[in-house]
């Protein structure tokens, strides 16, 4: 199959169909990216929490439906990726059922969505990003985790009650 270089990014020609589940995937993946992070940061509960974790859960919900239909085209390439991204889609539903009543959870499954979005996206592009393009590929499926794990631990003990977090 051909490929079209975009800004350094090969691209499978696949056809008018897979280039418009592409530009939809971009687009929602990159307003879940900046909705999740505005979402994270913001005060717990607050309206702009919420407004941007609903948006984060409205774009990964489209990140994953444009993932299936890229999955589908190009089944063998994209496997793996429509794993991760099922896992990403699921574990941000969880985390939104999970929002009044389980807190832990609530959080747990927000962060392993977004640490599995940036995960997605490194596999798939982290070999022709720099200074991703100079680490091995194993590190583009753990890194976003070893960063990420942390930072979700740190937000559930600081909302777990009688806890505190020493800095």
């Amino acid at each position: 199959m051909d490929e079209i270089d975009v800004l350094g990014i090969p691209i499978p020609d696949a056809g008018p169909l897979f280039f418009a589940a592409l530009a939809i995937h971009i687009a929602a993946g990159l307003t879940g990216v900046v909705c999740g992070a505005v979402a994270a940061m913001s005060r717990k509960g607050g309206r702009r929490h919420i407004r941007f974790g609903r948006l984060y859960l409205w774009a990964i919900g489209v990140v994953w439906a444009s993932m299936t239909v890229l999955s589908v085209i190009r089944w063998r390439e994209n496997a793996h990726l429509f794993a991760v991204g099922s896992a990403a889609f699921a574990a941000a539903l969880a985390g939104y059922l999970n929002r009044r009543r389980q807190p832990v959870l609530h959080i747990a499954g927000m962060g392993a969505s977004y640490v599995a979005l940036l995960t997605g996206f490194y596999i798939d592009n982290g070999p022709h990003l720099p200074p991703w393009d100079r680490l091995p590929a194993w590190s583009h499926w753990v890194l976003p985790s070893l960063i990420g794990i942390p930072v979700i631990v740190r937000a559930i003990q600081r909302r777990l009650p009688g806890k505190a977090v020493t800095s």
